[in-house]
């Protein structure tokens, strides 16, 4: 058995964030893909409490949730590519923005998409809060982490690439340069980036997969 393992989905954001991590760290390891509907017997005994993808398997022993594993990665590997910073208070701050990506943005981006016409416009006013939120802590910045991708970017990929997927499905258009030029230009510097780019899942399948299981496209 390889040292380190990775159980994921190939479309999911949230083991994208794990690859990615590994891959800046340079990190070799083992990638299992599941079957979300036929979950196999490992994933539920790695983690029997959540029963979902990621988990990463470090010598044997099982890492859930992926700001965990991301924190996990950072501290086990920290030779290089440090994903969070050294200063305590800014260590705070990233985990903060991280946590209300996670908590607030990526269910109000999703919500302003696919929920029903008579709630689409209090949910796209929403997100639309929580993305010039994070126009406004972006500022001047290449990164949130700076100059390198850290924490934040990472767990900002759904924004930097599955959002304008989902937006091109659906007809909804949320993230525009003309909006949030700070963040749009970070989506684009994000996605180009060869360390994320090479972690990305195929456009046009992952394209493919949210039209066929959300259903056709919507507009406004």
């Amino acid at each position: 058995m390889a040292q380190v393992q990775l159980f994921g989905l190939w479309g999911s954001p949230f083991s994208r964030r794990a690859e990615i991590a590994l891959k800046l760290k340079g990190v070799e390891y083992e990638y299992i893909e599941e079957d979300l509907s036929n979950k196999s017997p490992l994933l539920l005994q790695y983690n029997p409490i959540h029963k979902k993808v990621p988990v990463l398997v470090h010598k044997g022993k099982p890492i859930a949730e992926s700001l965990v594993i991301l924190e996990y990665i950072d501290e086990t590997w920290n030779e290089r590519n440090p994903i969070l910073p050294h200063d305590p208070y800014e260590r705070a701050t990233a985990r903060f923005w991280a946590k209300f990506i996670d908590e607030k943005c990526i269910f109000a981006l999703w919500k302003a998409c696919w929920s029903e016409e008579r709630e689409r416009e209090e949910a796209a006013r929403e997100a639309c809060e929580h993305l010039q939120t994070l126009e406004d802590v972006l500022k001047d910045k290449r990164f949130f982490g700076g100059d390198m991708i850290g924490l934040v970017d990472i767990v900002a990929n759904f924004i930097g690439f599955w959002l304008g997927i989902i937006e091109e499905a659906t007809g909804v258009k949320l993230l525009t340069e003309e909006k949030y030029p700070k963040l749009y230009k970070w989506s684009e510097e994000f996605v180009n980036c060869s360390a994320i780019k090479e972690n990305l899942p195929p456009r046009d399948k992952l394209l493919a997969y949210m039209r066929a299981r959300y259903g056709v496209s919507i507009t406004y």
